[in-house]
C-alpha cells in the first residue's frame, strides 16, 4: 500500500511526511512518499493534498505541475482512491474560493470558501492556534475523536458547504466554523493533523487503514 503526499510547493510537507510515515510505521499501513510526479500519483492506494497559503495560489501551483490534477482526479473520482485534504488543500474540494476575487476549486464538496467573520470582534483572524472540536459525524476517518478534542489551526477562510451532511466537524471562533467536510472516498481538514498532536495521529492513522 501507498500514500502519496502531492508536493506542489504548496504545504507544510516536512511536517506532514514525518508525521503519515510514523502511523504508517506503527500501524502497518505500508509506505508514505511525497511527489511531484503524477505517475505516482497514478500508481498510489491514497492520496494526501496539502495547502498553505491563498486559495488562488494553492490551485495555481497545482495546475502548473502538469498532468497532477488530471491524476489526482483520475485516482478519486474515476477509481475511488481514499483522499485526503489538508488546510487549503481541504478548501480545493469546494466549488469556488472567495479570496482575493473568485477562484474555481475542484467541486467535489458544492459549496464556497469564505472568509470567517466572528460575531466577537476581539477575536482575531487568522483563526491561529489549538480549538476544540465539535459536532463531529460518524465518520471511520474520525472514529476515536470526541467533541472537546483539540486540534491546530491556521486560516482566514473555511468552507460553507450547501449540503450540511457533508459537513464532518466544525469548531467555535465567534460562531461556527468549518472543521472537516467529506463524501464518499473524500475527506478534509481544515486544521493541520500533522501539527495536532495525539487527535492529528488518530486521525492520520484512520485515514491510513480507510477502505470506503
Amino acid at each position: 500500500m501507498t500514500c502519496v503526499i502531492i508536493d506542489y510547493s504548496s504545504g507544510n510537507l516536512h511536517s506532514a511526511e514525518k508525521s503519515f510515515q510514523r502511523m504508517a510505521r506503527e500501524t502497518g499501513a505500508g509506505t508514505v512518499i511525497v511527489t511531484n510526479d503524477p505517475e505516482r500519483v497514478l500508481g498510489a492506494d491514497r492520496i494526501v493534498l496539502p495547502g498553505v497559503g491563498a486559495f488562488a495560489d494553492c490551485r495555481a501551483g497545482l495546475m502548473a505541475v502538469d498532468g497532477m490534477f488530471e491524476a489526482i482526479r483520475t485516482r478519486v473520482i474515476d477509481q475511488g482512491a481514499p483522499f485526503l485534504g489538508i488546510c487549503v488543500g481541504q478548501q480545493l474540494m469546494a466549488s469556488r474560493g472567495l479570496e482575493h476575487g473568485v477562484t474555481e476549486g475542484f467541486g467535489w464538496i458544492p459549496g464556497e470558501v469564505v472568509k470567517i467573520k466572528p460575531s466577537d470582534p476581539a477575536l482575531k483572524i487568522p483563526h491561529m492556534g489549538w480549538n476544540a472540536l465539535s459536532d463531529i459525524a460518524p465518520h471511520p476517518v474520525l472514529a476515536g475523536i470526541e467533541p472537546g478534542d483539540h486540534a491546530y489551526f491556521v486560516h482566514s477562510y473555511h468552507v460553507i458547504a450547501e449540503h450540511p451532511e457533508h459537513v464532518l466537524a466544525r469548531v467555535d471562533h465567534g460562531g461556527p466554523v468549518t472543521a472537516a467536510v467529506g463524501r464518499d472516498n473524500m475527506i478534509g481538514t481544515q486544521f493541520h493533523p500533522e501539527k495536532s498532536q495525539k487527535t492529528g495521529l488518530r486521525l492520520i492513522a484512520n485515514f491510513l487503514a480507510w477502505r470506503p
